[in-house]
């Protein structure tokens, strides 16, 4: 099965952005204190779930007890729901939860991309199309981010879709995917997504596509993407107990 061979990759990638030896074992919670933790902002709290699998990475030992204590009898699947931890954590904020769907070269189902070109992250049309798009769904799309080379589709001369992927520690391809509001629904998403998955793939990466709106993970489902997994961060508020 493709979960066979892609699961473990991912969970050492985000074992790996912990910044504390920590694991996924079982259908468990591993809860370890991390302030280098690369699973969340500085100062909050990670939740990776893989598989039946959770790793979690507190700021510090007390924040790392108290979840300990919080989250004993909860399910390894209620780990990423905010509606749940709000009822058990002090939380002042969250950001989430976002699926992290993975993609290897056997289950890739690349788009045409017979219009799709290249452009260096640094090229002016993109600046266009940023500024085309919701402050949101550029924030969103973190294409500013990239370390790849980004492909491009345009409209007469206007870029109108771009996907490119960020270099992330552990040898994965973090993808970004943005279309302007007018153009979509017309398999551009999938058209330069494909083409950035594909010199992914090529350059030896696991591509991770990391997704709340539903229409970003039918893209990457169309692509040969599986869903693994989600991702949560939390802040925990003053009144830990």
């Amino acid at each position: 099965m493709i979960e066979d061979l892609l699961l473990p990759r991912a969970r050492r990638l985000w074992a790996g952005l912990a910044g504390e030896p920590v694991a996924f074992r079982g259908a468990a919670v591993e809860v370890v204190a991390s302030p280098r933790s690369l699973l969340c902002p500085p100062g909050w709290v990670g939740i990776v779930a893989l598989g039946d699998a959770v790793i979690v990475t507190a700021p510090d030992s007390e924040a790392a007890e108290t979840l300990r204590r919080a989250v004993h009898d909860l399910p390894t699947t209620a780990m990423t729901e905010p509606a749940i931890l709000r009822g058990i954590l002090p939380l002042d904020d969250v950001l989430g939860p976002a699926t992290l769907a993975y993609c290897d070269t056997a289950h890739f189902r690349p788009a045409d991309s017979a219009t799709v070109e290249t452009v260096p992250a640094s090229h002016a049309d993109l600046e266009t199309l940023l500024a085309d798009v919701p402050a949101d769904d550029a924030d969103e799309a973190g294409l500013t981010d990239v370390t790849s080379p980004v492909f491009v589709v345009r409209a007469a001369t206007r870029v109108v879709a771009a996907a490119g992927y960020r270099a992330w520690p552990g040898d994965a391809a973090h993808l970004s995917v943005l279309t302007a509001p007018g153009e979509r629904g017309r398999g551009l998403a999938r058209a330069v997504a494909g083409a950035a998955v594909d010199q992914a793939l090529r350059s030896g990466l696991l591509p991770q596509w990391r997704a709340r709106p539903q229409a970003s993970r039918r893209v990457a489902r169309a692509l040969g993407f599986q869903e693994l997994g989600s991702q949560l961060s939390v802040h925990l508020g003053g009144g830990r107990s």
